[in-house]
């Protein structure tokens, strides 16, 4: 059964919420280059530090918060590495697992940034909302 067709309303909340995300998602750009990372970086950082139940990820972990390839992922963990972000260990119960910790230059930059991510969210004041979308039958 076919969707019902989106009126003018829907495509109004559908693009006013891609343009709020878009803004965050450019102001979150700058902070990070403010800080002398990448965009990417800050990212890899957050999931590292955000992963539910403990302090590290896995490489593919990782890549699937990121959305990306794991050989993606190893080059940018290498460049953080270089960086002193982070550090990867071989995990002490799996030999075949490598786990990726963040660095205490990692955890300041991080800090620093969060702090100021959330700062604009709660200036955004409810942007993030679900657009308010004709339902489907």
């Amino acid at each position: 059964m076919p969707s019902p067709a989106l009126n003018k309303a829907d495509f109004t909340a559908l693009s006013e919420f891609r343009y709020q995300m878009r803004r965050f998602e450019r102001f979150s750009e700058n902070a990070a280059q403010a800080e002398g990372i990448t965009p990417l970086q800050y990212l890899l950082l957050l999931h590292i530090k955000g992963f539910q139940g403990r302090d590290w990820a896995t490489v593919g972990e990782l890549a699937e918060r990121l959305q990306a390839q794991q050989h993606g992922v190893v080059a940018l963990l290498t460049r953080c590495e270089t960086a002193g972000l982070v550090q990867r260990k071989t995990s002490a119960t799996d030999r075949r697992r490598v786990e990726v910790h963040l660095l205490p230059a990692g955890e300041t930059v991080l800090s620093r940034l969060a702090a100021v991510h959330r700062a604009e969210l709660q200036s955004l004041n409810g942007v993030f909302v679900i657009p308010n979308l004709a339902p489907q039958a």
